[in-house]
């Protein structure tokens, strides 16, 4: 086949290139063409953890997103779960007309263990009167299950008219872990054992309903019970015999600062409380001089996981001079004024 001359092979790229840009014009100069494909790809990142690293890819399990106009009307809902998000790389692609919008993003809604639901469905309601709330079954004496965990993120966004080519905006939605692990432990300063069934453990807090911001949306007092108690080994005392102590699981909803939560620890044989304390003065406790320029509420967020251990006297009473949380042993000298 003989080459093309020079004049055929200038005609033919032209023409090539004439038809590229025909078929990429398409802003407002085509009118009969279709509009340029325009939205967002959305990163969404766990890290606001005492690790400070991205736990998103390992810890959530299904995501749902609400997307929303800048007035919070509601427009659609969008739905990813496992193995498709535990890709670090994975983005969620929307296609979205030029504009402003309001993101809401919920980790652990559409699981199928799911411990929260919608109230009222999104599509029923604006933004503003969007809340989640714990499951019943979650907040009885009979639950036996541990919370799925809940994880919460938030984005405004603003995406430009759509030009020659295909125009996507980057943005990250950053996430924050709304459930709480508690494990409560009752030991006996004399080795003595310490059986769980002789107690009664619960938590009691105002943040079961959580609005569309993320903050509790009623007053209303609810009791958290363990969803596992038994009995742990702690050691062997002087004679070589095992030490055990009382265990309870419980989980919360998202703890905040000013809230009235209890944390309470009562002897069932005569119904005295042996424990009665402020629970978030308590776990406030942990934020050492290491985390010192670290808002309260940032601490309570970023710590999701906590292990609290009281000691008892020989006569079953709390010994009042110091608690252990997580690795830490707090010294107590004021507790009276709590």
């Amino acid at each position: 086949m003989k080459p093309l001359n020079k004049k055929l092979y200038g005609l033919l790229s032209g023409l090539a290139i004439c038809f590229a840009v025909m078929l990429s014009s398409c802003d407002r100069l085509h009118e009969d063409l279709e509009p340029c494909p325009s939205g967002v790809r959305l990163r969404f990142v766990y890290d606001y953890n005492m690790e400070f690293a991205n736990a998103f890819p390992s810890q959530v399990d299904c995501l749902t997103l609400l997307i929303y106009d800048k007035e919070g009307n509601y427009l659609r809902t969008e739905i990813a779960s496992a193995p498709m998000i535990s890709d670090e790389n994975w983005r969620m692609t929307l296609d979205l007309p030029s504009g402003e919008y309001r993101l809401l993003a919920y980790g652990g809604m559409e699981c199928e263990q799911s411990s929260f639901s919608f109230i009222p469905l999104p599509e029923k309601t604006s933004e503003q009167g969007l809340e989640v709330a714990v499951k019943p079954e979650y907040l009885s004496p009979n639950n036996d299950k541990p919370m799925h965990n809940l994880f919460y993120g938030a984005l405004s966004l603003s995406i430009p008219p759509a030009g020659n080519g295909t125009t996507y905006t980057e943005a990250t939605v950053e996430m924050i872990k709304d459930t709480n692990d508690i494990r409560i432990l009752l030991g006996n300063e004399r080795g003595l054992d310490t059986d769980a069934d002789d107690f009664e453990f619960t938590i009691t807090d105002n943040n079961s309903i959580l609005n569309s911001a993320n903050l509790p949306a009623s007053d209303d007092m609810v009791t958290y019970y363990p969803w596992h108690q038994g009995t742990v080994m702690a050691g062997f005392d002087d004679e070589g015999r095992d030490v055990r102590m009382a265990v309870a699981d419980l989980c919360t909803s998202r703890l905040m600062v000013r809230s009235g939560a209890k944390l309470l620890v009562k002897r069932i044989s005569d119904g005295k409380e042996i424990v009665r304390l402020p629970l978030v003065n308590v776990l406030l406790l942990l934020r050492s001089e290491r985390f010192r320029d670290m808002k309260p509420q940032e601490f309570l967020d970023r710590q999701s996981r906590w292990n609290l251990t009281f000691f008892l006297t020989g006569e079953g009473e709390w010994l009042k001079t110091e608690i252990k949380i997580n690795e830490w042993i707090v010294r107590i000298n004021n507790i009276e004024e709590w």
